[in-house]
């Protein structure tokens, strides 16, 4: 039977935080991307995300809080984690701290830290709420799938596979969130580009924020979600656009930003004017359109490396989708 989408209404709501208490799974929509949701600290719940997605269990899972209060019952913070929940908390943005025991080892794939955000969402921060308890949280979707930014896609990949599914309608910011390494304050790190940039995080810090730039090798031990090379992904082969010539027959072409003239079938585009926040917002969605139109590969337009901001998040993903599979 597949899985019922559920509108946000009161009731629904207290339902499903209800099957979340009991350790069953509900995909939920935050502002990145929906998540597939499990009590946090119950290891059978947890281990069912890693079976649902197909994730090797290496790949640690990003728990979902309110706010510090309850972040600090699952993690050892510092004062430079402290400054940044209060400058971005709720929102896009994810600590990695070292874990207390409560939280499994599942969560972490047996590692020393945990990974820990305040979704902005206000149906996840409701969900939260009635449920009573933190929530484990990676991206809806067949692992290494391209994320889901709709209660649409989320059936379309794990339909089969889970039972409930929360719609929150459209992701607002549509790429995941920006994962901040903090275990040593002194030296932070951005593991993972997302909507709060390195430059935002080291105004309110007062220290430069340096970025990790090596994928982690396959079969490493990450400390958070979203290090892999190889990650959201089409099934058709994704390539970076090097030089905009005429496409090969067979190849769809995603640009920036709307041509000009009449619209071809196999071009796609990301945003009208070529705005960033639009580009990320409809990124995933666009990339599902072409993997669906049976091309046989498919060029996509990177942003130039200068733009800033959140151009850092958007090449990263289009980089890790259009990355080759490890042999």
């Amino acid at each position: 039977m597949p899985a019922k989408i559920h509108a946000p209404t009161p009731t629904n709501l207290r339902r499903l935080a209800a099957v979340l208490r009991r350790g069953g799974l509900v995909a939920i929509p935050t502002e990145t991307v929906y998540g597939l949701a499990a009590h946090a600290l119950d290891a059978r719940a947890c281990r069912a995300i890693f079976r649902a997605k197909g994730r090797p269990a290496n790949d640690p899972l990003i728990v979902h809080v309110l706010g510090l209060a309850q972040a600090e019952e699952l993690a050892e913070f510092n004062d430079a984690a402290r400054l940044l929940t209060r400058a971005f908390w709720p929102g896009p943005l994810t600590l990695v701290l070292p874990k207390k025991p409560v939280v499994p080892g599942i969560v972490t794939s047996g590692g020393a830290t945990v990974a820990l955000r305040a979704p902005a969402h206000p149906l996840a921060r409701r969900l939260l709420r009635l449920a009573g308890v933190p929530l484990a949280a990676p991206s809806a979707n067949p692992f290494s799938y391209i994320s889901p930014t709709t209660a649409a896609h989320v059936q379309q990949g794990l339909g089969a596979r889970i039972a409930h599914i929360l719609d929150g309608g459209d992701c607002a910011i549509g790429v995941e969130s920006t994962v901040v390494d903090l275990t040593t304050p002194a030296r932070p790190r951005v593991l993972r580009p997302g909507a709060i940039s390195a430059a935002q995080l080291a105004r309110v810090l007062g220290r430069p924020v340096v970025t990790r730039r090596r994928a982690a090798p396959p079969g490493t031990t990450l400390s958070a979600p979203g290090l892999l090379e190889k990650h959201y992904s089409p099934r058709t082969p994704l390539h970076r656009m090097v030089h905009p010539g005429k496409p090969a027959a067979g190849t769809a072409v995603i640009r920036l930003r709307q041509p000009a003239g009449p619209m071809l079938p196999a071009v796609y585009w990301l945003s009208r004017r070529g705005s960033l926040s639009e580009i990320a917002r409809n990124l995933y969605r666009v990339l599902r359109q072409a993997d669906a139109g049976g091309h046989r590969r498919i060029v996509i337009e990177p942003l130039p490396p200068t733009a800033g901001g959140l151009a850092a998040a958007i090449n990263d993903r289009i980089g890790r989708a259009a990355a080759k599979r490890p042999a």
